[in-house]
């Protein structure tokens, strides 16, 4: 065994720490932009949005060192307990939460409000790497596919409730990570297809959407036909087809809210709003859409000054980008949220545990569901959902779990020359 590092900073990928940063500064003059106005200009105005987010970033420098600090094996050793005590954190909102924005989602400890969701995020991370990395442990077999699942299902039944859908959404990107570990890729085409028929039973009568199923099944039998396959499997496939296609308009007007309902049907194109629910995408868009290919300059966004898009400094912090720095500036913070999801995948390649591999694959998935939601939300692509842009959105809570969640990684990927 190797001589222990005791030099938090040695074999540090520097690369990956410098992205980071300017992620978070740009993060931060995006939100300066978003809530200066002409009585609130000065930086070190904490009693605003901009000042209190420069307060949470300089927490979560301080927190950096002690996440370094604590041995790489640590996080590996105590991934259950530290998963099983966010689950805690998660039951604990029901009883002691505060609401906010309509979701149970918060503690608030003398005006601090704390999002344990955000947290949540890591323990899964480093419970589902754990499980995955044990030497006994294969994929393949029914039983422990479920255990997968169980780490993954359990926080999204927990936060569902809050009501909190967007959150929970981001825990089904850990299924990237299965599918890579070995994952059977009939669960990806199931779940592809669950999708797909769900939004097809909004549009479509059921009786003619089953009727096109079974015509579907029909040719497609025909097309794989051999002596091992069996019409009675195809059978099976579509009266389960068909029996979840007739329980989607249940789930969607009693379980779905309505706010939840009007987005969906505003994505499908069922209705157009463009003064109510629609609103803030159909402001996002013209801001955006202002900018053009340079952009009106920084603090010069006519829309972003003239607050004509909601949660501009959470959720839609991207238009901001987009009216300020056009075209060219919004491809450019694209760019750089590629190279920093790919720099994290090229470090995984390296390591020599595969609990590193496993929790750099996962935190590699998050923020790419993070930011591909974000992004397409806010161009009108996808429905709103609440999904902050990793060090961009405005709150304490995801930037410090984005921040942990990265350094544990940086943590790992510098161990890796004292192992075996």
């Amino acid at each position: 065994m190797r001589k222990r590092n005791n030099n938090i900073f040695k074999g540090i990928d520097w690369l990956l720490v410098l992205l980071y940063l300017a992620l978070v500064f740009l993060g931060w003059i995006s939100i300066y932009s978003a809530s200066m106005n002409e009585t609130h200009y000065q930086i070190l105005d904490f009693d605003v949005k901009y000042g209190k987010q420069l307060i949470w970033i300089l927490l979560s420098f301080a927190i950096i060192p002690f996440v370094l600090l604590i041995e790489a094996k640590f996080y590996e050793r105590f991934s259950s307990l530290i998963y099983l005590f966010s689950l805690l954190s998660l039951l604990g909102l029901f009883i002691f939460g505060k609401t906010i924005s309509g979701a149970t989602s918060w503690y608030v400890f003398n005006g601090v409000s704390i999002q344990p969701s955000e947290f949540v995020k890591i323990a899964t991370a480093l419970a589902l790497a754990k499980l995955l990395s044990d030497k006994n442990y294969n994929l393949k077999l029914v039983k422990n596919q479920i255990k997968a699942f169980l780490i993954i299902l359990l926080p999204i039944i927990l936060i569902v409730p809050q009501p909190d859908p967007g959150s929970a959404i981001v825990f089904l990107s850990f299924t990237l990570v299965l599918y890579h570990q070995g994952l059977p890729k009939l669960y990806i085409g199931l779940g592809f297809g669950f999708i797909v028929l769900f939004l097809l039973a909004l549009l479509i009568n059921e009786l003619l959407l089953s009727a096109l199923l079974l015509f579907v099944i029909l040719i497609f039998y025909f097309i794989v036909k051999s002596k091992k396959t069996k019409i009675t499997s195809f059978f099976i496939i579509f009266i389960v087809a068909v029996s979840y296609i007739y329980t989607v308009s249940y789930v969607f007007n009693n379980v779905f809210e309505q706010r939840h309902r009007d987005r969906i049907n505003l994505l499908i194109g069922k209705t157009k709003d463009s003064k109510g629910i629609g609103y803030n995408t159909r402001q996002s868009e013209i801001a955006i859409g202002s900018g053009k290919f340079y952009g009106k300059g920084y603090l010069q966004g006519t829309q972003t000054k003239g607050n004509f898009v909601p949660e501009q400094h959470t959720d839609y912090i991207f238009s901001t980008i987009g009216e300020e720095f056009g075209f060219l500036g919004s491809s450019l913070v694209i760019a750089l949220f590629l190279a920093f999801i790919l720099r994290i995948l090229n470090r995984v390649k390296y390591q020599k545990s595969k609990f590193s591999r496993v929790y750099g694959y996962g935190i590699a998935a998050i923020f790419f569901i993070h930011f591909t939601i974000n992004i397409g939300m806010v161009l009108g692509i996808l429905p709103t959902i609440g999904i902050p842009l990793p060090f961009f959105s405005y709150g304490g809570s995801s930037l410090w779990g984005f921040t942990i969640l990265l350094f544990i990684f940086i943590r790992l990927d510098a161990n890796k020359y004292y192992e075996w």
